[in-house]
């Protein structure tokens, strides 16, 4: 019996020795919390001394008086430890009282767990550990939080000494009476910590309304410098809107073996043009009475047929205000008849031998420009014209300098993996490779845009010879230059674009893309300058009495 007694004492002890531990364990975890939420919860500032007792005005005072204020919040509040050491004292005895009943008066339950609890040696050193492992990751957060203040603070004060000298005097001296206020109040704590974020929210509301005036005088600064420029314009806007689109949506044509007078009038009298091909005549659609060019084009061997058939998948791939458009086709034993878009402006080539028309430098930008965009739509489309000369440029208009691109019977689709060689084109317009019989590419359409340049400006052509084997010499020599008579009143930009362009290396000639970025096409000053050299023209000579030029599709 006895021994049943003792150990039933033992695993009294034993399991009261367990609950003793647990609770203990609840109990540190609950006085961690409640210092924490004390620490957070009380926020006391104490007695702050100016560390410059020398200072000049209430203003200084305030900004460092803020500083403390802000600092001390982060600081541990005093005599907090004793507090915590009367509740932990307290949660203690309420641990021995549980205990006690829980062994029924046992005495060596009770002096065990007394024993490392109640002795206030062991509970200071406890308390020191604690405090050192929870204070040194606070002095660091305590540390960078000053650094951060004092940079606001710092930083604020230096935007509102310029604020308050741009606001007026009667700001500064309220400011200046409530930082007398406040420093005269400094030693002693703020009431609460509402009345700081009242003062800092002021202070930003203040900031945002001096911005906004500031802003407003930029924008009204700005707008008097734009009246100003208004006032005495230094650019010259040309009208690079494009020409107006064909009366007809973009169609994908196939040649149809019916009889074109059928469903068209075609006037054989009135002839638009002609050529090695054949002849360009005015028609007009029965159903729609729409007015359209009928370009007849002979072609009796299949290999001719083929020829005409390459044109028409051309056409069928160009969709561009500047590229003469694809009506229908029509083909028959011995010929072929493409009906296209009619423009009656007449032909580029007509306004540059017209003595009656004073063709500008800033006309040539105009035409020169239009032309690079055909070429950069069909250049992206991997099609080469490869036969480029005023000849095939077309005006839409007299009144207007709007063009399109035509003819694309000698044009080829551009294949990088296929080298493509020709042996066609103009004398004139040929470039360097056609001649050689070397591969063509991109840049073979922007030596012939070269010299059509060149011709707008001066009326004369660059390698034109005696016969047409000079010609081809002069081109394969690369033999030009800038005749001083013709270039006298030409731009030195003008020069440099068909320097840049007519070049005998293809590889280092510009491209259509290029050609629209250089200054000579897009500088808005130099065509203010070209506008203001440029004579005023009493009479226009789109009104002069001259018969319609020949237009040649």
């Amino acid at each position: 019996m006895e021994n049943f007694l003792k150990d039933k004492d033992i695993w009294i002890v034993g399991s009261v020795c367990l609950v003793a531990s647990f609770l203990w364990r609840q109990i540190w975890n609950l006085f961690i919390y409640k210092r924490k939420r004390e620490r957070d919860r009380d926020t006391p500032f104490p007695d702050m001394q100016l560390k410059d007792n020398g200072m000049r005005d209430g203003k200084d005072k305030v900004k460092l008086s803020l500083k403390g204020l802000k600092a001390q919040k982060k600081k541990k509040p005093p005599h907090a430890s004793d507090s915590v050491e009367t509740l932990l004292l307290d949660q203690v005895e309420k641990l021995n009282r549980q205990n006690a009943e829980l062994s029924h008066g046992n005495g060596v339950v009770l002096d065990m767990l007394r024993a490392p609890v109640v002795q206030p040696e062991d509970l200071e050193d406890l308390e020191g550990e604690e405090e050192e492992k929870r204070r040194t990751p606070e002095r660091e957060e305590e540390q960078r939080a000053r650094e951060e203040e004092e940079g606001d603070i710092f930083g604020e004060s230096e935007e509102e000494e310029g604020r308050e000298e741009q606001v007026g005097e009667e700001e500064v001296e309220k400011r200046r009476e409530g930082g007398e206020e406040e420093s005269s109040l400094s030693p002693e704590p703020l009431e609460s910590s509402e009345e700081l974020g009242e003062v800092a929210a002021s202070s930003k509301n203040c900031v945002t309304e001096e911005d906004l005036l500031k802003d407003d005088l930029k924008k009204s600064r700005v707008e008097e410098r734009k009246e100003v420029d208004d006032g005495q314009p230094e650019e010259y806007i040309i009208d690079f809107t494009p020409p107006p689109a064909a009366p007809f949506d973009h169609r994908i044509v196939t040649p149809k073996p019916h009889q074109i007078a059928t469903f068209y009038a075609i006037n054989r009298d009135e002839v638009l043009g002609g050529g090695r091909f054949g002849q360009v005549h005015k028609c007009v659609e029965n159903s729609s009475g729409l007015t359209l060019a009928a370009k007849m084009i002979k072609a009796r061997s299949q290999k001719e047929k083929d020829v005409v058939k390459n044109e028409i998948q051309v056409m069928n791939q160009l969709n561009h205000a500047n590229l003469i458009q694809l009506y229908a086709a029509f083909e028959s034993r011995h010929d072929i008849i493409l009906v296209m878009e009619y423009v009656d402006g007449g032909e580029l080539f007509d306004r540059i031998i017209d003595e009656n028309y004073n063709l500008t430098e800033l006309d040539t930008v105009l035409f020169i420009r239009q032309i690079c965009e055909g070429l950069q739509y069909m250049h992206r489309m991997y099609i080469l014209h490869l036969d480029l000369k005023p000849e095939n440029i077309l005006c839409v208009s007299r009144a207007t300098n709007k063009i399109k691109i035509i003819d694309f019977g000698l044009a080829r689709r551009y294949k990088p993996r296929e080298k493509l060689r020709v042996n066609f084109g103009t004398p004139e317009f040929l470039a360097p490779e056609v001649i050689n019989y070397e591969f063509v590419s991109f840049p073979t359409d922007m030596w012939s845009l070269g010299v059509i340049t060149y011709m707008l400006l001066t009326g004369l052509s660059p390698f034109l010879g005696d016969d047409d084997n000079e010609t081809l010499n002069n081109i394969l020599a690369c033999q030009w230059n800038f005749e001083e008579e013709a270039f006298t009143d030409i731009s030195e930009e003008a020069k440099d674009f068909i320097t840049r362009l007519l070049v005998k290396s293809k590889s280092w000639r510009m491209s259509a893309s290029q050609s629209l970025k250089h200054s000579w096409l897009s500088d808005h000053n130099l065509h203010y300058r070209l506008h203001q050299k440029s004579p005023i023209q009493n009479e226009s000579p789109l009104q002069n009495n001259s018969q319609d030029p020949v237009a040649t599709l």
